[in-house]
């Protein structure tokens, strides 16, 4: 038979110092004649019977010998009171953190099973802090509000930083358990061109083994399914100076812009510093605008070379047996041309050779 426990929290607690004072007016010692015999100063005795300072491991032996109550009541009666007093404050914290608490996709992180549904705002704080691995609102914001963070964005959409920072963790704890070899830049390098390869075979069987690929060259690659309010494609950064990152959202839902973003992120970490965070988050300012640009540049040319695309789009045509061709000739997916005809304003994007690209979906979990 199952046996139910249950946990009892007073919302109350006795000041060590109230029973202090108890026991010398029982026993009829004044403060001055207690903390002679206890050997310390009547300031100290005072500032414990006033709750200003707490009794110590030390002072609790002694008074142990004075009043004849043991030790380790003492420290519980001083334990409990200031646990107490923790709970009173986390409690007001709480109550000050409600629009902080209501930031976060709270319900989301439940429907995937990040934690279970809490009972209360306090509940609900508590469960947040332990998902970001810290141990207060304020040190949630000392770690995330001065994060050193680049950013690329689509102009029509604006991602929320409270829910921005959840994917981003989401993507770090999937990270944390991937066991990638030490970075290694040449070996990446090699990665990424048979991943580049491999954006000819199904989609699933390529994502698999491109993470192997990563894996083995000190880079976790990790898919994390958007939240709401997010609009990214992908993210990189470092989680340790051996082991880098790869989140990556497939927003877009087409294997084009799939690989692109991989590719794209993928330069940030052989090209930019290992301080940043880099997020498809908002539109570029003028610090970040030279590093997206370069990034983008760099998985163009990666994903097909400069003068291979300048041959292409002047001597061909856009039908589908040209493409289908190039990108035979290149060793790639056809739907990677599409996307760039469309990005360079060469192709409608509702063209009829959409049908080139995979759509891609999420995979709903029972």
């Amino acid at each position: 038979m199952a046996v139910t426990t249950y946990s009892y929290e007073p919302d109350y607690a006795v000041p060590p110092g109230w029973v202090v004072e108890e026991h010398l007016q029982s026993q009829r010692l004044s403060h001055a004649e207690f903390a002679r015999r206890c050997g310390r100063s009547a300031k100290l005795i005072s500032e414990i019977i006033a709750g200003k300072a707490p009794i110590e491991p030390r002072t609790a032996l002694q008074f142990e010998k004075v009043l004849g109550l043991d030790a380790s009541i003492w420290l519980g009666i001083e334990a409990r009171y200031q646990l107490h007093k923790a709970r009173e404050v986390e409690a007001q914290e709480t109550k000050r953190g409600a629009s902080w608490i209501k930031a976060f996709p709270v319900k989301e992180l439940v429907h995937r099973g990040v934690f279970d549904k809490p009972a209360s705002d306090a509940e609900a704080r508590s469960k947040l802090l332990a998902f970001f691995g810290v141990g207060s609102v304020n040190a949630w914001h000392a770690k995330y509000e001065d994060m050193s963070v680049a950013y690329r964005h689509s102009p029509s959409f604006q991602s929320d930083k409270p829910v921005l920072v959840t994917w981003l963790r989401l993507g770090e704890l999937e990270a944390e358990q991937q066991d990638c070899a030490d970075y290694n830049e040449a070996r990446f390098k090699r990665a990424l061109k048979e991943i580049r390869r491999l954006t000819q075979t199904p989609v699933v069987r390529a994502l698999e083994k491109a993470q192997q690929l990563c894996n083995e060259a000190g880079v976790a690659l990790v898919l994390v399914k958007p939240l709401p309010k997010t609009a990214l494609s992908g993210a990189a950064w470092w989680l340790t100076p051996r082991k880098a990152v790869i989140e990556l959202s497939i927003r877009h839902k087409t294997d084009d812009h799939l690989w692109f973003s991989l590719f794209h992120e993928a330069a940030h970490l052989l090209l930019h510093s290992k301080k940043d965070v880099f997020i498809d988050w908002m539109n570029p300012n003028e610090e970040t605008a030279d590093v997206e640009s370069e990034a983008n540049q760099w998985a163009s040319n990666f994903l097909i070379s400069r003068g291979d695309w300048k041959l292409f789009v002047t001597t061909s045509s856009n039908s589908e047996i040209a493409v289908r061709q190039f990108a035979e000739d290149q060793g790639i997916a056809p739907s990677i041309i599409i996307g760039r005809l469309q990005h360079e304003n060469r192709l409608s994007w509702q063209t009829p050779l959409n049908k080139l690209k995979i759509r891609l979906e999420w995979k709903t979990t029972p």
